[in-house]
């Protein structure tokens, strides 16, 4: 197609952000380049996924959508992004002029990290709530009396199993009102809840205190950084986990303090008629979202509905909910955890209403993911076979789509790093007959960048069917290189505090100033979405930090 996408400046977009209409404002960079500086609200949708994930994150196609990239070569990503979202339906794509230099140049911020949303909230909510805190040298001092405690580790389970503090035992965000009944059943015993930085201790602790639990709770300052900041040692692959079985009166408790915590904050809960007509709105976007273990929604989760364990998605919600002003509708399935997470849902900025599980059964799914599906089954697939005729053939191109870090580890000899963004300036001035093999982690993302290829009129690419292991099963020997590709082409690779759980203290301390410091970069109008409870006016919060 024609490319006649619109150019829209960044003051419009700005303006666009704070109307009453949805926005998805997507960044089609990869994460390296995301991390390094975006808008506030921006939501990342690198192109090398850009039609796996594009429907998930924005189901409705009528949805306002703009395109942001590094503006270089006239917004040239951004513009091939446009027209892949165009073939999947989308209607109303504009791209902002000039990327993210455009958006600095109009004196706007670009924001390092990810999830700075989420991020930003968590930091509002302590400064709200008075979110109580310990330090790690406190806690490692109550641990040494043995003094009665509960240490809940609040990330994933396979994050704690990476690295926690000694004792934690891990219990996600999302599982702790249902579950905290089982962990500390003695209201008399202190509960202190750790993450690897900020945001999930103060959270999951707020979150807690919220729910009107009698104990005392506490965050951890600084989660698993502070303690190794504090020179303590972490604990590596811990198995304890929370437990599968409560009782039903603890149970029984969770669910009255969760019905009463909905009720302050007027949470709806639909019948089958309004949860669908949610769903099927022209000119509204609805999420249907299952917020419960992964076990439990592999077993019995709605059709239709989109697994967001309930702690993750309060902490990175730009990597589910892609449209600024859309509506949650949560899956209700123990009138607890649902409940519990819509109402902080609803203080990060969201319109959120709760459906019971069989209301939502009744349900019928709406277009989804599966209209994004990649074309390509027609692009030729190579097994081991064929890459054994290929093996030591002159005029051969093997592109490793992989990970820039997993190449630096090991790839076949001969083949080279590339992304999808930057692959048909690896081919630029090479014949169109050439023979070209893709391989990545996911054959879908090989067969999107065979594609691009085929559509800028290469004949003759291939895809290996099984990624790196074809070229295992076809004899090929793999080689390290350990600084190819260099640092500055490695723009899948977010090098902002990278190695902060490696054991640099520098990195740890710039990263936690980073979390710290979030609040002082927003503007007024990118905090006026949030609505925390307990929250103080915008502008006194701005002033107070501002001459602190």
């Amino acid at each position: 197609m024609t490319d006649s996408f619109p150019l829209i400046p960044a003051t419009t977009v700005r303006e666009w952000l704070n109307d009453t209409q949805e926005l998805a404002l997507f960044d089609v960079r990869e994460a390296g380049e995301f991390g390094e500086g975006h808008p506030f609200f921006a939501i990342p949708l690198p192109y090398s996924r850009l039609e796996l994930d594009a429907g998930r994150l924005a189901p409705r196609r009528s949805v306002r959508v703009v395109l942001i990239d590094d503006g270089a070569d006239n917004d040239a990503v951004a513009r091939r992004a446009a027209t892949r979202l165009h073939a999947l339906g989308y209607t109303r794509v504009s791209i902002l002029q000039g990327g993210a230099r455009g958006w600095a140049e109009a004196g706007y911020t670009l924001f390092k990290g990810v999830n700075v949303p989420s991020k930003t909230f968590g930091e509002l909510v302590e400064h709200a709530f008075g979110t109580p805190h310990l330090s790690a040298k406190e806690l490692a001092q109550w641990q040494a009396r043995g003094e009665p405690l509960v240490l809940l580790d609040g990330r994933t389970v396979e994050e704690h199993e990476k690295m926690t503090i000694p004792g934690a035992i891990s219990c996600p965000n999302g599982e702790l009102p249902y579950r905290i009944g089982a962990l500390a059943a003695d209201p008399e015993t202190p509960i202190v809840i750790h993450c690897a930085g900020r945001t999930r201790s103060i959270i999951g602790a707020q979150l807690l205190r919220s729910l009107g639990i009698p104990n005392r709770v506490i965050a951890l300052e600084n989660g698993t950084q502070g303690w190794t900041l504090a020179g303590l040692k972490l604990e590596y692959r811990s198995t304890r986990r929370y437990p599968d079985a409560v009782e039903e009166r603890a149970i029984a408790d969770a669910r009255k303090r969760a019905v009463e915590l909905a009720q302050r904050f007027g949470l709806a809960s639909l019948d089958t008629r309004t949860g669908q007509a949610w769903l099927d709105a022209p000119d509204r976007t609805t999420y249907l979202l299952d917020v419960r273990s992964a076990e439990e929604f592999a077993r019995d989760g709605v059709p239709g509905a989109v697994h967001a364990p309930g702690g993750q998605l309060l902490q990175a919600t730009d990597q589910t909910i892609g449209v600024r002003g859309a509506r949650v509708l949560l899956v209700d399935h123990d009138r607890v955890r649902a409940p519990v997470i819509a109402t902080w849902l609803v203080q990060l900025g969201f319109e959120a209403a709760l459906i019971a599980e069989h209301h939502a059964r009744a349900l019928r799914p709406t277009e989804g993911d599966a209209a994004t599906a990649p074309r390509g089954t027609d692009v030729d697939r190579v097994g081991a076979d064929g890459l054994r005729a290929l093996r030591g053939a002159d005029g051969v191109h093997l592109i490793d789509l992989r990970p820039s870090a997993a190449y630096r580890k090991g790839h076949p000899q001969g083949a080279r790093w590339s992304i999808r963004p930057r692959l048909l300036d690896a081919f630029a001035g090479i014949d169109r007959s050439a023979r070209i093999v893709l391989y990545a982690d996911a054959s879908e993302l090989a067969l999107l960048a065979a594609l691009d290829l085929r559509d800028a009129g290469f004949v003759n690419v291939s895809v290996a069917e099984a990624g790196i292991d074809t070229f295992k099963q076809a004899g090929f020997a793999l080689e390290a290189t350990p600084q190819t590709p260099p640092d500055r082409e490695r723009i899948d690779y977010l090098f902002f505090v990278h190695d902060r759980h490696e054991g640099n203290l520098d990195s740890a301390r710039a990263y936690l100033s980073w979390e710290t410091g979030l609040i002082a970069q927003c503007a007024a109008d990118e905090l006026q979405h949030f609505r925390i409870a307990a929250q103080p006016p915008v502008s006194d919060m701005l002033s107070g930090l501002t001459h602190s």
